[in-house]
């Protein structure tokens, strides 16, 4: 048996685990692929103690294995932009199959790495760039591609949910939780790309892209983060049978295909209102098969790798296949160019929190002003009123309303003498249709 010889770009978390999984089961790939895996080399700028590369060549010049014409699969793992596109699309033009665990690479310069990929035959896979371990991809491209996409909706990134179920379950501020997700190694020191939505559009932009075979769009995917939800939002949210989790959803609409990510109530009886921590877990209806739930580890040195090396062995198997390997995005090869709803458009019912002086009337014109704009209130909660200033919180639920109708309405609200400073607005989803 000739074996398939696989390069490896990068030995930090995920890439010193492929390397441990890729060894270690070794045997048990080859039964599964009928091709035996060989790392052949490995670039890095330094060793990694937590794997063992006795026998392998190491390089620090990851474009040596690029060009290398004995390997041929490339895998990805070095991250970043830039460095990452220029890696990629060498292997590419050497006509080297290529593994990648880099969703921003894929996110935002997938549409030009798979154009050229279809230009040489050769596959790029990106399983463990959405999720970690978690098949999502392979379960929108696979196990459910006689189906007609509707919806998905997912917990895509585990320090963002580990912040919120941290704020919920001790009722600490944003801030203070955040610090501690630093402190265990779940935020980086920036952690911009978390808590503000940017990592879960990048994934999001990915599954949209392979469910309903469109192109990329991580430029026009609505993006909101985390940092403003405060405890008193969560224990609200609560109190009217919900919980709040910060939601990727990407949805098909007669008029274009909705692309958000933001925090979102969701009722209490949910399953995805039980993903708590660091876990993930994604969504799917599809017109078949009706909903389907997946649900995992979203990062992690061996979660990771184990979607690494599932491409890789999907790869393996394409070797002796001449035509089979064809890049994995449907909108490559004549997908729907459907446009993408700008936010204003989206149609969600909403919660609602301000913070009012204790009046006689306040809840009455507050009430109007809703009324005027065909704003109708589904649940409202009237908090006790704080001896230190004399406010006291409104919450209210709303039915199902256009962004914005209710972003104008907002504004005059936010205008009364007795609202004191801006109107909290999370969307509400009940993931049932």
């Amino acid at each position: 048996m000739k074996p398939v010889k696989v390069g490896i770009c990068g030995l930090g978390t995920v890439g010193s685990g492929t390397v441990n999984v890729l060894l270690r089961n070794a045997d048990i790939l080859a039964s599964r692929t009928g091709q035996k895996l060989q790392v052949a080399q490995i670039a890095a700028r330094r060793p990694n103690p937590s794997c063992d590369t006795t026998g392998i060549p190491v390089t620090s010049d990851i474009y040596e294995v690029a060009t290398n014409p004995d390997i041929d699969i490339l895998v990805e793992l070095i991250g970043g932009y830039d460095v990452a596109k220029k890696l990629v699309l060498t292997a590419i033009e050497n006509g080297k199959h290529v593994v990648t665990a880099n969703k921003a690479l894929i996110a935002e310069h997938g549409n030009e790495i798979f154009a050229a990929a279809r230009e040489k035959n050769v596959v790029v896979a990106y399983e463990a760039g959405v999720a970690g371990g978690i098949p999502a991809i392979k379960a929108l491209r696979e196990g459910l591609v006689g189906n007609r996409i509707n919806w998905l909706a997912g917990i895509i990134n585990g320090t963002g949910n580990f912040i919120l179920t941290e704020m919920k379950e001790k009722g600490s501020p944003f801030s203070e939780v955040l610090k501690k997700a630093q402190d265990l190694g779940y935020a980086e020191a920036d952690p911009t790309f978390d808590v503000e939505g940017i990592d879960a559009a990048h994934k999001l932009a990915i599954l949209a892209a392979n469910a309903f075979g469109t192109p990329l769009a991580f430029d026009k995917t609505y993006t909101q983060g985390i940092s403003q939800v405060t405890p008193d939002d969560l224990q609200y949210a609560q109190e009217l049978g919900y919980r709040i989790k910060h939601l990727g959803i990407a949805r098909r609409t007669e008029q274009g295909v909705e692309l958000r990510v933001h925090p979102t109530l969701i009722p209490e009886s949910h399953l995805l209102a039980s993903v708590d921590g660091v876990m993930n877990s994604v969504l799917i209806d599809g017109d078949a098969v009706g909903q389907t739930l997946y649900y995992g580890a979203g990062a992690g040195s061996e979660p990771t790798a184990s979607a690494v090396v599932a491409d890789i062995a999907d790869i393996a198997r394409l070797i002796d296949a001449p035509g089979a390997a064809v890049p994995p995005i449907a909108a490559l090869n004549g997908g729907e160019n459907v446009p993408v709803l700008p936010i204003t458009d989206v149609n969600a019912a909403c919660y609602l929190r301000m913070r009012a002086k204790d009046h006689p009337g306040v809840l009455m014109r507050v009430t109007e002003v809703l009324g005027q704009h065909g704003i109708n209130i589904d649940a409202l909660l009237q908090k006790e009123s704080r001896e230190s200033d004399g406010t006291a919180d409104i919450v209210l639920l709303t039915h199902e309303i256009k962004e914005s109708l209710l972003n104008t309405a907002l504004k005059e609200l936010e205008a009364l003498n007795d609202i004191a400073g801006p109107v909290a607005h999370i969307r509400v989803e009940h993931l049932s249709g």
